[in-house]
Formats: C-alpha cells, structure tokens, sequence
C-alpha cells in the first residue's frame, strides 16, 4: 500500500502525470497489473524541520487513509505537499486529497476506455 523504493518513485515523475492543487502536487501512473493503490509522499527538508515534516505525513496519511478509494486499479500516486499543509485546516485537506482522487479516477477513466 506504499511506495517506499527510490526507483518507484522516480518511474511515477519520469512517466507519470500530475495534478496540481493549491497545497500539493500528486503525481500518478498506472502500472502493470499487480496489487491496487500504492501511495508515497515527498517532504523535504525545504519544508521544514523533522518535526514539522513527520506532521505534515502524518497529516497526508491520515487524509489519505479517509479517502483511500475503493477502485482495485493497480496505480502509483506520489504527495509533494507545500509548506502550507502544515497550517491548513484537517477538512480543508482532506477535501483536496478526495479532488485530487476524483481527478485521477476520471484520467484513468478515459484512458481505460
């Protein structure tokens, strides 16, 4: 259920496509026939100190984890979040991980069809 290879992650920016939000970039691909959903998250020392970090994936997990789709379709899905994940509301992240899945759910939809 997550992506934790360095490889996984660089074949998912090399090949993927992205979806820009106003608090993150998710970038995604669909792979060969396998387990469902993997998801993966990017937070660099950019962003901030350890503890500023681990908050903000623990945040991404947790909103992940409340909309984590029910579509067994094996894809890859990598979280870039920004700084500003750290002072967003909960709902309000949430509400931007479930359009970031909607979105992605209609690409795969006309790609498969």
């Amino acid at each position: 259920m997550r992506l934790l290879r360095h490889s996984d992650f660089e074949r998912v920016y090399k090949k993927g496509r992205r979806h820009f939000a106003a608090h993150m970039t998710v970038f995604y691909l669909l792979r060969e026939p396998g387990e469902g959903l993997r998801v993966g998250f990017t937070v660099g020392k950019v962003l901030g100190g350890a503890v500023d970090r681990n908050r903000m994936k623990r945040r991404l997990r947790e909103s992940v984890r409340l909309h984590w789709p029910g579509v067994r379709v094996p894809i890859d899905v990598v979280i870039n979040p920004k700084k500003s994940v750290l002072k967003l509301e909960f709902a309000e992240l949430e509400n931007e991980i479930g359009q970031a899945f909607e979105v992605i759910r209609k690409s795969l939809a006309k790609r498969t069809t």
